[in-house]
Protein backbone atom coordinates (compact mmCIF):
# COMPACT_ATOMS: atom_id res chain seq x y z
CA UNK A 1 0.00 0.00 0.00
CA UNK A 2 1.40 3.04 -0.95
CA UNK A 3 1.24 6.42 0.85
CA UNK A 4 -1.66 8.43 0.72
CA UNK A 5 -1.42 12.27 1.04
CA UNK A 6 -4.91 14.36 1.27
CA UNK A 7 -4.67 17.50 0.32
CA UNK A 8 -7.79 18.21 2.38
CA UNK A 9 -6.11 17.21 5.24
CA UNK A 10 -3.04 19.52 5.09
CA UNK A 11 -6.03 22.12 4.49
CA UNK A 12 -7.44 21.22 7.78
CA UNK A 13 -4.62 21.38 9.35
CA UNK A 14 -3.31 24.98 8.01
CA UNK A 15 -7.45 26.47 8.59
CA UNK A 16 -6.89 24.96 12.49
CA UNK A 17 -3.36 26.73 13.31
CA UNK A 18 -4.39 29.39 11.32
CA UNK A 19 -7.10 30.06 13.84
CA UNK A 20 -4.99 28.88 17.06
CA UNK A 21 -2.99 31.72 15.44
CA UNK A 22 -5.68 34.46 15.83
CA UNK A 23 -6.57 33.72 18.86
CA UNK A 24 -3.88 33.04 20.60
CA UNK A 25 -2.23 36.57 19.24
CA UNK A 26 -5.15 39.78 19.71
CA UNK A 27 -3.54 42.64 19.98
CA UNK A 28 -5.29 43.47 23.40
CA UNK A 29 -6.44 40.15 25.41
CA UNK A 30 -8.90 42.93 27.32
CA UNK A 31 -10.50 43.51 24.34
CA UNK A 32 -11.38 40.47 22.59
CA UNK A 33 -15.00 39.05 21.19
CA UNK A 34 -16.63 36.42 22.71
CA UNK A 35 -16.19 33.59 20.14
CA UNK A 36 -12.21 33.83 19.90
CA UNK A 37 -12.11 33.36 24.10
CA UNK A 38 -12.55 29.71 25.60
CA UNK A 39 -15.65 29.22 27.67
CA UNK A 40 -15.53 30.25 31.14
CA UNK A 41 -16.42 26.78 32.25
CA UNK A 42 -18.88 24.96 30.54
CA UNK A 43 -19.82 25.25 27.06
CA UNK A 44 -17.84 25.59 23.84
CA UNK A 45 -16.89 27.95 21.69
CA UNK A 46 -14.80 27.79 18.41
CA UNK A 47 -11.60 28.36 20.31
CA UNK A 48 -12.34 25.52 22.41
CA UNK A 49 -12.36 23.79 19.23
CA UNK A 50 -8.86 24.45 17.98
CA UNK A 51 -6.84 21.87 20.37
CA UNK A 52 -9.30 19.01 20.05
CA UNK A 53 -8.84 19.35 16.07
CA UNK A 54 -5.03 19.53 16.39
CA UNK A 55 -5.09 15.74 18.34
CA UNK A 56 -7.83 14.66 15.44
CA UNK A 57 -5.92 15.38 12.65
CA UNK A 58 -2.82 13.90 14.16
CA UNK A 59 -4.78 10.95 14.84
CA UNK A 60 -6.27 10.65 10.94
CA UNK A 61 -2.84 11.74 9.65
CA UNK A 62 -1.20 8.27 11.70
CA UNK A 63 -2.29 5.67 9.53
CA UNK A 64 -2.16 7.51 6.26
CA UNK A 65 2.11 7.76 7.61
CA UNK A 66 2.30 4.20 8.37
CA UNK A 67 0.19 2.54 5.69
CA UNK A 68 2.15 -0.81 5.96
CA UNK A 69 1.20 -1.14 9.86
CA UNK A 70 5.53 -2.05 9.97
CA UNK A 71 6.15 -3.08 13.46
CA UNK A 72 9.53 -3.42 14.51
CA UNK A 73 12.45 -1.88 16.53
CA UNK A 74 13.06 1.19 13.96
CA UNK A 75 8.93 2.33 13.68
CA UNK A 76 9.35 2.28 17.69
CA UNK A 77 12.00 4.16 17.73
CA UNK A 78 10.88 6.77 14.96
CA UNK A 79 7.65 6.99 17.62
CA UNK A 80 9.67 7.56 20.59
CA UNK A 81 11.88 10.23 19.56
CA UNK A 82 9.08 12.45 17.65
CA UNK A 83 6.98 12.19 21.33
CA UNK A 84 10.08 13.07 22.76
CA UNK A 85 10.81 16.15 20.96
CA UNK A 86 7.75 17.40 20.82
CA UNK A 87 7.62 16.91 24.78
CA UNK A 88 10.78 19.10 24.98
CA UNK A 89 9.41 22.28 22.48
CA UNK A 90 6.02 21.86 24.44
CA UNK A 91 8.29 22.53 27.62
CA UNK A 92 10.50 24.93 26.62
CA UNK A 93 7.55 27.51 25.59
CA UNK A 94 7.48 27.39 29.34
CA UNK A 95 10.99 27.95 30.01
CA UNK A 96 11.77 30.50 27.34
CA UNK A 97 10.57 33.46 30.26
CA UNK A 98 12.33 32.27 32.86
CA UNK A 99 16.02 31.61 31.59
CA UNK A 100 18.62 33.55 33.53
CA UNK A 101 22.02 34.27 32.21
CA UNK A 102 24.86 35.22 34.56
CA UNK A 103 22.79 38.27 36.01
CA UNK A 104 22.07 39.83 32.45
CA UNK A 105 18.99 41.74 31.93
CA UNK A 106 17.00 43.66 28.87
CA UNK A 107 18.31 43.37 25.30
CA UNK A 108 21.53 41.25 26.63
CA UNK A 109 19.21 38.70 28.52
CA UNK A 110 16.93 38.49 25.20
CA UNK A 111 20.11 37.79 23.06
CA UNK A 112 20.66 35.08 25.35
CA UNK A 113 17.82 33.67 25.60
CA UNK A 114 16.95 33.51 21.91
CA UNK A 115 20.37 32.12 21.01
CA UNK A 116 19.28 28.94 23.29
CA UNK A 117 15.95 29.03 21.73
CA UNK A 118 17.72 28.67 17.99
CA UNK A 119 19.47 25.87 19.63
CA UNK A 120 16.95 24.25 21.23
CA UNK A 121 15.03 24.22 18.15
CA UNK A 122 17.50 23.19 16.01
CA UNK A 123 18.40 20.19 18.83
CA UNK A 124 14.59 18.97 18.43
CA UNK A 125 13.74 19.71 14.87
CA UNK A 126 17.02 19.09 13.10
CA UNK A 127 17.29 16.15 10.92
CA UNK A 128 19.68 13.76 12.85
CA UNK A 129 20.42 9.93 12.96
CA UNK A 130 18.28 8.41 15.22
CA UNK A 131 21.01 7.86 17.90
CA UNK A 132 21.69 11.36 18.09
CA UNK A 133 17.84 12.70 18.09
CA UNK A 134 17.01 10.23 21.10
CA UNK A 135 20.27 11.72 23.00
CA UNK A 136 19.17 15.19 22.46
CA UNK A 137 16.18 14.21 23.47
CA UNK A 138 16.50 12.60 26.32
CA UNK A 139 19.02 15.34 27.25
CA UNK A 140 17.12 18.09 27.22
CA UNK A 141 14.14 16.95 29.14
CA UNK A 142 16.70 15.57 31.41
CA UNK A 143 17.70 19.36 32.11
CA UNK A 144 14.01 20.43 32.30
CA UNK A 145 13.41 18.06 35.06
CA UNK A 146 16.69 18.78 36.82
CA UNK A 147 16.09 22.36 36.72
CA UNK A 148 12.75 22.51 37.82
CA UNK A 149 13.17 20.04 40.95
CA UNK A 150 16.28 21.65 41.20
CA UNK A 151 15.41 24.05 44.04
CA UNK A 152 16.94 27.23 42.04
CA UNK A 153 14.37 29.77 42.71
CA UNK A 154 14.09 31.03 39.07
CA UNK A 155 12.78 27.64 38.01
CA UNK A 156 10.67 26.57 40.93
CA UNK A 157 7.23 27.32 39.39
CA UNK A 158 7.55 26.54 35.82
CA UNK A 159 4.92 24.97 34.21
CA UNK A 160 5.25 21.14 33.12
CA UNK A 161 2.22 20.27 31.00
CA UNK A 162 0.89 22.08 27.50
CA UNK A 163 -0.46 21.79 24.37
CA UNK A 164 2.58 20.03 22.60
CA UNK A 165 2.99 18.05 25.61
CA UNK A 166 -0.34 16.38 25.60
CA UNK A 167 -0.10 16.01 21.74
CA UNK A 168 2.97 14.38 22.35
CA UNK A 169 1.45 11.89 25.01
CA UNK A 170 -1.45 11.34 22.60
CA UNK A 171 0.86 10.48 19.67
CA UNK A 172 2.80 8.08 21.51
CA UNK A 173 -0.42 6.00 22.23
CA UNK A 174 -2.75 6.17 18.96
CA UNK A 175 0.74 4.97 17.29
CA UNK A 176 0.87 2.16 19.55
CA UNK A 177 -2.76 1.29 19.05
CA UNK A 178 -2.64 1.55 15.13
CA UNK A 179 0.61 -0.76 14.96
CA UNK A 180 -0.06 -3.26 17.65
CA UNK A 181 -4.12 -3.12 17.63
CA UNK A 182 -7.52 -4.02 15.66
CA UNK A 183 -9.73 -1.40 15.27
CA UNK A 184 -12.16 -3.21 17.16
CA UNK A 185 -9.42 -3.10 19.95
CA UNK A 186 -9.33 0.69 19.13
CA UNK A 187 -12.66 1.13 19.35
CA UNK A 188 -13.14 -1.17 22.70
CA UNK A 189 -10.03 1.07 23.83
CA UNK A 190 -12.07 4.52 23.24
CA UNK A 191 -15.20 3.76 24.75
CA UNK A 192 -13.40 2.34 27.63
CA UNK A 193 -11.39 5.69 28.29
CA UNK A 194 -14.15 7.85 28.12
CA UNK A 195 -16.83 5.95 30.04
CA UNK A 196 -13.81 5.33 32.84
CA UNK A 197 -13.40 8.94 32.97
CA UNK A 198 -16.74 9.70 33.30
CA UNK A 199 -17.17 7.56 36.05
CA UNK A 200 -13.92 8.75 38.32
CA UNK A 201 -14.80 12.41 37.52
CA UNK A 202 -18.58 11.86 38.57
CA UNK A 203 -18.52 9.14 41.45
CA UNK A 204 -15.09 9.19 42.91
CA UNK A 205 -15.12 11.83 46.24
CA UNK A 206 -12.43 14.65 46.41
CA UNK A 207 -9.92 13.48 48.83
CA UNK A 208 -10.49 16.49 51.35
CA UNK A 209 -13.07 18.16 49.89
CA UNK A 210 -16.07 15.50 49.94
CA UNK A 211 -18.35 14.57 47.17
CA UNK A 212 -17.32 14.09 43.54
CA UNK A 213 -18.28 17.86 42.00
CA UNK A 214 -17.01 19.44 38.73
CA UNK A 215 -16.28 23.14 39.90
CA UNK A 216 -12.93 24.40 38.98
CA UNK A 217 -11.25 24.76 42.26
CA UNK A 218 -13.09 21.17 43.80
CA UNK A 219 -12.96 18.40 41.06
CA UNK A 220 -10.70 15.07 40.96
CA UNK A 221 -8.64 16.27 38.24
CA UNK A 222 -8.11 19.97 40.30
CA UNK A 223 -6.63 17.53 43.45
CA UNK A 224 -5.01 15.03 41.51
CA UNK A 225 -3.10 18.28 39.55
CA UNK A 226 -2.65 19.67 43.11
CA UNK A 227 -0.74 16.48 44.05
CA UNK A 228 1.53 15.62 41.21
CA UNK A 229 2.10 19.09 39.41
CA UNK A 230 2.75 21.22 42.83
CA UNK A 231 4.13 24.61 41.68
CA UNK A 232 4.52 23.53 38.17
CA UNK A 233 0.90 24.19 36.79
CA UNK A 234 -0.38 26.92 34.59
CA UNK A 235 -0.14 30.39 35.97
CA UNK A 236 -3.60 31.12 35.02
CA UNK A 237 -5.29 28.73 37.39
CA UNK A 238 -2.76 28.15 39.74
CA UNK A 239 -4.63 25.31 41.68
CA UNK A 240 -5.04 23.37 38.62
CA UNK A 241 -3.78 22.95 35.06
CA UNK A 242 -6.17 22.92 31.82
CA UNK A 243 -3.44 20.28 30.28
CA UNK A 244 -3.07 18.81 33.78
CA UNK A 245 -2.64 14.61 34.02
CA UNK A 246 -6.40 13.43 34.47
CA UNK A 247 -7.87 15.48 31.91
CA UNK A 248 -5.18 14.01 29.27
CA UNK A 249 -6.81 9.99 29.66
CA UNK A 250 -9.80 11.30 27.25
CA UNK A 251 -8.11 13.51 25.04
CA UNK A 252 -6.32 10.36 23.78
CA UNK A 253 -9.65 9.66 22.49
CA UNK A 254 -9.78 12.20 19.74
CA UNK A 255 -6.70 10.76 18.67
CA UNK A 256 -8.13 7.40 18.51
CA UNK A 257 -11.57 8.42 16.66
CA UNK A 258 -9.20 10.54 14.44
CA UNK A 259 -7.02 7.28 13.70
CA UNK A 260 -10.23 5.12 13.10
CA UNK A 261 -11.21 8.22 10.35
CA UNK A 262 -7.95 7.94 8.84
CA UNK A 263 -8.83 3.97 8.40
CA UNK A 264 -12.01 4.97 6.61
CA UNK A 265 -9.87 6.91 4.46
CA UNK A 266 -7.55 3.41 4.06
CA UNK A 267 -10.45 1.27 2.77
CA UNK A 268 -10.97 -0.04 -0.42
CA UNK A 269 -14.11 2.01 -0.83
CA UNK A 270 -14.98 5.13 -3.47
CA UNK A 271 -14.17 7.71 -2.01
CA UNK A 272 -17.76 9.10 -2.04
CA UNK A 273 -18.74 5.94 -0.32
CA UNK A 274 -15.59 7.44 2.65
CA UNK A 275 -16.92 10.79 2.27
CA UNK A 276 -20.43 9.32 3.07
CA UNK A 277 -18.95 7.31 6.23
CA UNK A 278 -17.01 10.32 7.69
CA UNK A 279 -20.50 12.32 7.71
CA UNK A 280 -22.72 9.66 9.14
CA UNK A 281 -20.05 9.74 11.74
CA UNK A 282 -19.51 12.95 12.20
CA UNK A 283 -22.94 13.50 12.67
CA UNK A 284 -23.14 10.11 15.05
CA UNK A 285 -20.75 11.87 17.37
CA UNK A 286 -22.10 15.29 17.66
CA UNK A 287 -25.48 13.98 18.74
CA UNK A 288 -23.47 11.44 21.31
CA UNK A 289 -21.57 14.45 22.73
CA UNK A 290 -25.30 16.70 22.77
CA UNK A 291 -26.61 13.65 24.40
CA UNK A 292 -23.59 13.31 27.15
CA UNK A 293 -23.60 16.99 27.62
CA UNK A 294 -27.25 16.61 29.90
CA UNK A 295 -25.52 14.04 32.12
CA UNK A 296 -21.25 14.86 31.82
CA UNK A 297 -21.23 18.82 30.32
CA UNK A 298 -19.16 20.00 27.56
CA UNK A 299 -16.13 21.62 28.86
CA UNK A 300 -12.72 21.46 27.36
CA UNK A 301 -10.74 22.23 30.54
CA UNK A 302 -11.48 19.17 32.06
CA UNK A 303 -12.13 17.72 28.56
CA UNK A 304 -14.89 16.40 29.77
CA UNK A 305 -15.98 12.90 27.98
CA UNK A 306 -19.06 14.91 25.80
CA UNK A 307 -16.61 17.17 24.69
CA UNK A 308 -14.86 14.66 23.56
CA UNK A 309 -17.65 13.42 21.55
CA UNK A 310 -18.33 16.51 20.37
CA UNK A 311 -15.22 18.19 18.85
CA UNK A 312 -14.28 14.90 17.04
CA UNK A 313 -17.70 14.76 15.38
CA UNK A 314 -17.27 18.82 14.25
CA UNK A 315 -13.66 17.83 13.30
CA UNK A 316 -14.92 14.43 11.54
CA UNK A 317 -17.62 16.39 9.65
CA UNK A 318 -15.62 19.65 8.47
CA UNK A 319 -13.36 17.04 7.37
CA UNK A 320 -15.60 15.12 5.32
CA UNK A 321 -17.02 18.44 3.68
CA UNK A 322 -13.17 19.35 2.73
CA UNK A 323 -12.39 15.89 1.15
CA UNK A 324 -15.47 15.69 -0.87
CA UNK A 325 -14.78 19.61 -1.92
CA UNK A 326 -11.06 19.35 -2.29
CA UNK A 327 -9.90 15.26 -3.13
CA UNK A 328 -13.62 14.14 -4.84
CA UNK A 329 -14.70 17.56 -6.47
CA UNK A 330 -11.26 18.61 -7.29
CA UNK A 331 -12.41 22.17 -5.90
CA UNK A 332 -9.22 23.70 -5.25
CA UNK A 333 -9.53 27.13 -5.33
CA UNK A 334 -8.62 30.07 -2.58
CA UNK A 335 -7.09 26.38 -0.84
CA UNK A 336 -3.09 27.71 -1.37
CA UNK A 337 -3.47 29.98 2.12
CA UNK A 338 -4.55 26.81 4.01
CA UNK A 339 -1.96 24.58 2.17
CA UNK A 340 0.57 26.76 3.27
CA UNK A 341 -0.15 26.88 6.66
CA UNK A 342 -0.56 23.11 6.93
CA UNK A 343 2.69 21.78 5.38
CA UNK A 344 4.59 23.88 8.38
CA UNK A 345 2.40 23.91 11.40
CA UNK A 346 5.42 22.68 13.53
CA UNK A 347 7.64 26.14 12.99
CA UNK A 348 4.40 28.47 13.28
CA UNK A 349 3.52 26.72 16.75
CA UNK A 350 7.47 26.89 18.39
CA UNK A 351 7.58 30.58 17.14
CA UNK A 352 4.58 32.03 17.46
CA UNK A 353 4.79 31.10 21.36
CA UNK A 354 8.24 33.05 21.18
CA UNK A 355 7.94 35.92 19.47
CA UNK A 356 5.20 37.61 21.65
CA UNK A 357 7.54 36.40 24.71
CA UNK A 358 10.29 37.94 23.28
CA UNK A 359 8.91 41.64 22.39
CA UNK A 360 7.42 42.01 25.62
CA UNK A 361 10.72 41.88 26.83
CA UNK A 362 12.30 44.96 24.96
CA UNK A 363 11.51 47.47 27.27
CA UNK A 364 11.65 51.31 26.78
CA UNK A 365 10.30 54.91 28.21
CA UNK A 366 6.72 55.45 26.67
CA UNK A 367 7.17 58.48 24.41
CA UNK A 368 3.53 59.82 25.17
CA UNK A 369 3.84 59.25 28.72
CA UNK A 370 8.43 59.62 29.55
CA UNK A 371 7.70 59.00 33.44
CA UNK A 372 6.23 55.07 32.32
CA UNK A 373 8.11 52.07 30.76
CA UNK A 374 6.35 49.84 27.77
CA UNK A 375 7.07 47.10 26.39
CA UNK A 376 7.60 46.88 22.00
CA UNK A 377 4.50 44.41 21.39
CA UNK A 378 2.46 46.74 23.42
CA UNK A 379 3.82 49.87 22.03
CA UNK A 380 3.45 48.12 18.07
CA UNK A 381 -0.11 48.07 18.97
CA UNK A 382 -1.54 50.75 21.00
CA UNK A 383 -0.07 53.12 18.15
CA UNK A 384 0.22 51.05 15.41
CA UNK A 385 -3.06 49.37 15.19
CA UNK A 386 -5.67 50.75 17.87
CA UNK A 387 -5.54 54.38 16.41
CA UNK A 388 -7.28 53.64 13.14
CA UNK A 389 -10.24 51.29 14.74
CA UNK A 390 -12.69 53.34 16.76
CA UNK A 391 -13.79 49.47 18.12
CA UNK A 392 -11.55 48.47 20.96
CA UNK A 393 -12.12 44.57 19.50
CA UNK A 394 -11.73 45.27 15.84
CA UNK A 395 -8.65 46.69 16.81
CA UNK A 396 -7.38 43.39 18.39
CA UNK A 397 -8.67 41.31 16.07
CA UNK A 398 -6.85 43.78 13.43
CA UNK A 399 -3.71 43.10 15.48
CA UNK A 400 -3.99 38.96 15.33
CA UNK A 401 -4.84 39.38 11.39
CA UNK A 402 -1.65 41.86 10.94
CA UNK A 403 0.51 39.11 12.68
CA UNK A 404 -0.88 36.09 10.49
CA UNK A 405 -0.33 38.31 7.22
CA UNK A 406 3.78 38.51 8.60
CA UNK A 407 3.47 34.49 9.41
CA UNK A 408 2.03 34.13 5.59
CA UNK A 409 4.56 35.81 4.30
CA UNK A 410 7.34 33.84 6.06
CA UNK A 411 5.63 30.76 5.43
CA UNK A 412 5.09 31.36 1.52
CA UNK A 413 8.69 31.79 1.17
CA UNK A 414 9.28 28.33 3.39
CA UNK A 415 6.52 26.83 0.94
CA UNK A 416 8.06 28.23 -2.46
CA UNK A 417 11.38 26.89 -1.27
CA UNK A 418 10.34 23.45 0.18
CA UNK A 419 10.95 24.13 3.06
CA UNK A 420 9.49 22.12 5.91
CA UNK A 421 9.87 21.78 9.25
CA UNK A 422 9.40 18.66 11.45
CA UNK A 423 9.83 17.10 15.17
Amino acid sequence: MTRERLISLDVFRGLTILLMTIVNNPGDWGNVYAPLLHSEWHGCTPTDLVFPFFIFIMGVAVPLAMPTKTWDNTTFNKIMVRSLRMLGLGIFFNYFGKIQLFGLEGIPLLIGRLIITVAVGYALMGNFSSKIKNILAFSILFIYLFLAYSGIEAYHDVRLPGVLQRIAIVYFVVSLLYLKTTQKTQIITGITLLLSYWAIMTLIPVPGIGAPNLEKETNLASWLDGVLLEGHMYRGTITWDPEGVLSTIPSIVNGIIGLLIGQILQRGITPKQKAVKMIAAGVALIIGGLIWNAFFPINKSLWTSSYVLYTTGLATACLAFLYYMIDIAAYKKGIKLFLIWGVNPMIVFFFSQIIPQALVMVQFKNPHHPEEQINLLTYLYQFGIAPFFSNPMTASLAGALIYVGIWTFILWIFYKNKLIFKV
